[in-house]
This record gives C-alpha cells, sequence and structure tokens, in this order.
C-alpha cells in the first residue's frame, strides 16, 4: 500500500530531558501548542489524546513506543474532521538525540494512503508547533501567536 509522509527535522538548544518534558508536560505544552495540549500516561500501551484549548478531543490513539528522553511513537486518529477521520491511523514517530549543545528533534508522520489529507494538515501544523517549542525553550516567548492568524485585506502591502 502506498504510504503519505510527513518529516520535520529540528536543533534546539536545550537537553533531552529538557525537551521530553516539554513534549510530555500538559503546562508547558499549552504555552507552545496555541493552548491546546496531549493527555496520556507516557508509557507504552497508555492511552494518547490532543484536548483543544475549549476542551474537544481534536486527535485519539496509543502510545506504541516510550524511551525517554529518546523516542516517542504514537498512533493516532484524527477526530472532528469526518474526511481525516476517515483516513484511518496514522503513526508519528518522536526522536530525541543529542548534538553537541543542541537535540536533533526529528519528527516523522505517516499514514497508511496516498494522497493523504491528514498528512497535509500536519505538514502544516508542525512546523508552527515546533518552531513555537523551539523558541520558547531557547528565548523564554514563542513566536507565533494563533496557529491560523487572519490575514489582514492588505496582506502587508501597503
Amino acid at each position: 500500500m502506498a504510504r503519505s509522509t510527513f518529516v520535520y527535522v529540528t536543533y534546539i538548544r536545550t537537553t533531552q530531558e529538557k525537551l521530553w518534558s516539554a513534549l510530555t508536560d500538559v503546562e508547558f505544552m499549552k504555552q507552545y501548542w496555541f493552548g491546546n495540549h496531549c493527555e496520556s500516561q507516557w508509557t507504552a500501551g497508555s492511552a494518547w489524546k490532543i484536548v483543544s484549548r475549549d476542551g474537544a478531543i481534536m486527535d485519539a490513539g496509543e502510545i506504541l513506543e516510550s524511551e525517554p528522553p529518546r523516542r516517542l511513537v504514537i498512533r493516532w486518529q484524527h477526530q472532528n474532521k469526518p474526511e481525516l477521520r476517515a483516513e484511518g491511523e496514522s503513526r508519528c514517530t518522536i526522536e530525541l538525540e543529542p548534538s553537541g549543545r543542541a537535540v536533533k528533534l526529528s519528527i516523522t508522520h505517516t499514514i497508511e494512503r496516498e494522497p493523504s489529507k491528514l498528512i497535509e494538515a500536519v505538514s502544516g501544523g508542525w512546523p508552527k508547533i515546533i518552531s513555537n517549542l523551539k523558541s520558547l525553550l531557547e528565548t523564554g516567548s514563542i513566536v507565533l501567536q494563533d496557529a491560523y492568524p487572519v490575514q489582514s485585506a492588505h496582506s502587508g502591502k501597503e
């Protein structure tokens, strides 16, 4: 079967332990994930879900692998948009690898179908979330206040 894949890699000036904590701590997560957060016990076999700032469950699944502070594998299915839910379960692998004074963060998100509207959606979301995470860990503040800012009528052109 065909597979759709999105890969995102960045380097964050932090430690593996601090990055792992940032990826799994609900209150810290809300700061960089636009008020959303994940809930889980973060152990293999435990339930996992993304909860929106208004309490809606956006995605739900299971932790397949958990090797703190190095590797996390989550199987999940979108819950809100019927066309994304219909695509079935996806797999997200998050790997943290020391690299000098930084940590290499790799996210690989796949689904067993091509083309995939879900992979198209996460390919727009992950860069925004991880950019905020990187900035928050390195500078203490996020770079994006809104995941989907309203475009002005002028689009920055005067």
